[in-house]
């Protein structure tokens, strides 16, 4: 049985820098999985989308299929995962309950104000604007969480935090209630 921390929270809530000090800090070794390091290294044909050569709508679903179904793979090959995701489809929660399930999931609610998202949506210049409010607005809604975190908080504390309330091992969330 692997371990995946499931770090959720809108664009630019900090999910990011709170899986790297986290992976610092943890005793055992987790891969830090993301979109973003897909995008970043090149593995999505990022230009081409956004030069109007392909469509991202039509390339979307089976992008996420094929992220869902290699964390899967992942971690049923012993891998523990610091997985940080915006759930920003209906469908995907069941769909990685399912992929997941026989894992050992600790989904973490990672918030941050509304005008904080905006300052740093637009700080980082590599979203489409707007989408950090949109995820603000919808992603939290009805999901049960193991922990909840702020991101004004201090890093380390927040860290601290999660780490207490993972070694715990009670997990009672979105994950593990159907």
């Amino acid at each position: 049985m692997a371990h995946v921390i499931f770090l959720h929270g809108a664009s630019s809530s900090g999910k990011s820098t709170l899986a790297k000090a986290l992976q610092a800090r943890i005793e055992e070794p987790f891969w830090h999985v993301s979109i973003d390091h897909l995008r970043d290294a090149g593995v999505l044909p990022t230009s081409r989308f956004k030069s109007g050569d392909f469509r991202w709508s039509d390339s979307r679903a089976a992008f996420f299929e094929g992220f869902h179904t290699s964390l899967k793979a992942y971690a049923d090959a012993g891998n523990n995962l610091i997985l940080e995701h915006i759930l920003d489809n209906d469908g995907w929660l069941p769909t990685l309950r399912g992929l997941l399930a026989g894992h050992d999931v600790f989904f973490a609610a990672v918030h941050c104000p509304l005008p904080l998202l905006i300052e740093r949506e637009s700080a980082r210049g590599d979203r489409p604007l707007g989408s950090a409010k949109r995820d603000f607005e919808t992603i939290h809604v009805g999901k049960t969480y193991d922990i909840t975190l702020q991101s004004t908080a201090e890093t380390e504390a927040n860290v601290d935090s999660l780490l207490h309330a993972w070694r715990s091992g009670i997990r009672d969330s979105s994950f593990t209630r159907t």
